[in-house]
């Protein structure tokens, strides 16, 4: 099978969990996902199939938005419900102070990774040292917070209010650094109680299709999967496209550079990643501009997949 598959994660399992059970039911091998989330989080997974998981790198740099539950009044040794909590020694915030704290964080921003992270210190992930007792030193990176802000505010425990917070970032940002961050800005202390993932990119929650839904899919008929699956190129509208015609297909099959297409806007192509299609609107393959030639980066369809001939 090739295309995305916009999941929504439960709880529990892990974004290598969903791989593993989409790759199982669509007897597929190459299956891959566009960003792991927690096993305490849930929300939009896209996880690409076939063909598809050609295009993950292209997805990559995607905004995310997030619906994060930040518990003040307290720390936590990784940063989330998971790790051991240590209260805080001062009163909590309020809402204003909290609100007040979020204009900080809005913009570029350096954040510091969590203690327990994937990020490797020489050589070793930084959550194996910190599980070993290890001191792990990360170095800030910088993020983007395009948009955040206060959904709701719990004050019925003075000590340990708790806010919903509505994040949209850039990718590569850890919203458990930001929920630890936002309880120092707010003079007090904090972590990641709850996240979901409502937004990867174009892929919205509100479209996302549950794990018992594509289980049941499965089971009723093998083909059913294969209709919730959205085409290869989903997501990818911002990318520009040109068609192309059959000797240029075929040029491409080969991976030969080909002559960009007259009439063709050179300009609005750029110097980035080019989707090529056909006529029928099918990707082709995904080429660059050099020397005002079309040199093909991934080709996504076989010479018997080509219906215009193609000589040698």
């Amino acid at each position: 099978m090739d295309g995305v598959l916009v999941v929504a994660k439960p709880v529990g399992p892990t974004s290598h969990d969903i791989v593993g059970l989409v790759r199982r039911l669509s007897a597929t091998k190459r299956v891959g996902h566009g960003g792991t989330l927690d096993p305490f989080a849930s929300g939009v997974l896209p996880i690409f199939l076939g063909r598809a998981t050609r295009l993950v790198e292209y997805h990559l740099g995607d905004r995310k938005r997030y619906r994060a539950t930040v518990c003040f009044g307290a720390s936590s040794t990784t940063d989330d419900l998971e790790g051991e909590l240590t209260p805080s020694a001062g009163s909590a915030p309020t809402e204003d102070i909290v609100r007040a704290a979020l204009a900080d964080f809005r913009g570029t921003i350096r954040q510091r990774p969590p203690d327990y992270s994937a990020i490797k210190v020489a050589g070793r992930r930084a959550y194996a040292m910190a599980r070993a007792g290890q001191a792990v030193e990360l170095a800030p990176r910088e993020v983007t917070i395009h948009e955040i802000g206060v959904v709701s505010w719990d004050g019925a425990d003075g000590e340990r209010p708790v806010a919903v917070i509505d994040v949209e970032c850039s990718a590569g940002t850890y919203i458990r650094s930001l929920a630890r961050d936002l309880g120092a800005a707010a003079g007090s202390t904090a972590y990641l109680g709850a996240l979901i993932r409502t937004a990867s990119g174009p892929f919205r929650l509100d479209t996302a299709i549950d794990v018992e839904a594509i289980r049941a899919a499965a089971a009723d008929d093998p083909t059913a999967l294969e209709r919730l699956l959205l085409p290869i190129d989903a997501g990818l509208d911002e990318l520009p496209r040109v068609t192309v015609d059959g000797a240029t297909i075929g040029a491409l099959v080969r991976g030969q550079a080909a002559a960009f297409p007259a009439g063709a806007d050179t300009e609005a192509a750029g110097d980035g990643p080019i989707l090529l299609i056909d006529d029928d609107g099918r990707l082709i393959a995904v080429a660059t501009l050099k020397d005002g030639r079309l040199a093909p980066d991934k080709v996504l369809v076989d010479v018997a997949d080509v219906s215009a001939p193609v000589s040698s």
